[in-house]
């Protein structure tokens, strides 16, 4: 079988731990045996992203704004622990997701991998449920600080014409911390007309939550944007059969849990990621979920939504064999590869992304999993437990066999 070849190069962000030695499994077994893989390398393992001062992060981001697709692998977002753990950091460097999205702008998509053999946790649940995350600002993008002393905050915005507002945030009669946080028209805007074009591409019906009720003017200004870029797709949703409606986000949770899925829910960038856990943890796991970052210009970035799974690198480091589920990873480089060789007409590459996350799904169905599939499988479903390296090895005799069909 003649290797795919790849007329333009995808971006691989490479990782940290567990999920850095499955992303290389992963291209040693499944795709370099089969593509003659045209990628460029950025090392966003911790280690190196402190030794280039995050600039590496950066690169990378400007270098998916340029050609297009990216692949992510799971990394690590330092803490104060990581910098015990990790005593040669110059600082806590922050999200690189952050950092990526920040620079690319757009919207997360993350989807439940659903399969026969493991049932949601909702009864009601039918279908997968998307949760479409705004991918700019707030908490991501906010500065922090702490006092110790009595005081008052102020938060002052200095227009360039010279006008000032300001408003008091609070006094204090002792230590106290505090945030600030933004977001932008021109953001919400993007995200706002993101999600109307995916409700509208998938046919499915678009809900939209935050906290305006708390929130009036942040949350509300979220809430009037949507509403104002929903009228140039009224008329094709109303053509289409589906809905666009917003909610208090306590009562949208009470509406998922209640739903029969089959919808996407848009939210704010920690909503977004905390209900996108909630979601892939009640269909199964973060393990079985897939996330694509999609940019208002149609720029794309694939990756896993889990982390970087550090119980079991320190097994491996130990010489111990683990049952890590690579399923996410696998297709992160299924959507990735699959949108390249869209994006460039070539249909052998994208028939090749297809096929990859078809035998990944086979393989399950066939009852072959790692142990945390296992352990949630239904009862009376056949099941085969295996370590990773046995998985990755039944996932490519089943990809050679629907190549070569």
């Amino acid at each position: 079988m003649e290797k795919i070849i790849m007329t333009t190069p995808i971006v691989e962000m490479d990782g940290d731990e567990m999920t850095r030695i499955l992303w290389q499994q992963i291209k040693d077994e499944l795709i370099l045996p089969f593509v003659e893989l045209n990628s460029l390398y950025y090392d966003l393992g911790l280690l190196n992203r402190n030794a280039t001062n995050d600039q590496v992060t950066v690169d990378s981001a400007l270098a998916t704004k340029k050609y297009g697709v990216a692949v992510k692998c799971a990394t690590i977002t330092p803490n104060k622990q990581r910098m015990e753990e990790y005593p040669e950091l110059k600082e806590m460097w922050k999200s690189p997701n952050g950092t990526i999205r920040s620079i690319l702008g757009g919207t997360v998509f993350r989807a439940p991998i659903v399969i026969d053999a493991v049932k949601p946790a909702v009864k009601s649940w039918k279908l997968p449920i998307t949760v479409a995350r705004h991918a700019y600002g707030d908490v991501y993008k906010a500065v922090e600080l702490k006092s110790n002393e009595p005081g008052e905050c102020v938060l002052t915005f200095r227009g360039e014409s010279g006008a000032e507002q300001t408003v008091s945030v609070q006094k204090v009669d002792g230590g106290a911390i505090w945030q600030g946080m933004h977001n932008t028209d021109e953001s919400i805007r993007a995200f706002a007309r993101a999600c109307f074009n995916y409700a509208v591409d998938q046919k499915q019906d678009l809900w939209f939550s935050s906290k305006d009720t708390i929130s009036k003017v942040y949350d509300g200004r979220f809430k009037e944007i949507f509403e104002e870029e929903f009228e140039a797709y009224r008329s094709k949703f109303e053509e289409l059969g589906i809905t666009y409606f917003y909610t208090l986000i306590d009562d949208a949770v009470a509406r998922v849990i209640r739903s029969e899925g089959g919808f996407i829910w848009a939210c704010k960038n920690y909503d977004g990621d905390v209900m996108s856990d909630m979601i892939s943890t009640a269909f199964g796991s973060l393990a079985m979920m897939t996330s694509v970052l999609v940019t208002p210009d149609g720029k794309f970035e694939y990756e896993a939504a889990h982390g970087t799974v550090t119980r079991h690198y320190y097994k491996y480091l130990k010489g111990e064999k683990c049952g890590t589920n690579p399923v996410a990873t696998i297709f992160a480089w299924s959507g990735g590869l699959k949108k390249r060789g869209e994006l460039d007409g070539n249909k052998a590459l994208e028939n090749f992304g297809e096929k990859l996350g078809e035998a990944t799904l086979n393989v399950i169905a066939r009852g072959i999993m790692t142990p945390d599939i296992a352990n949630m499988a239904e009862p009376g479903t056949p099941v085969k437990r295996v370590f990773t390296d046995e998985f990755l090895a039944a996932i490519r005799e089943e990809l050679t066999a629907l190549l070569s069909a």
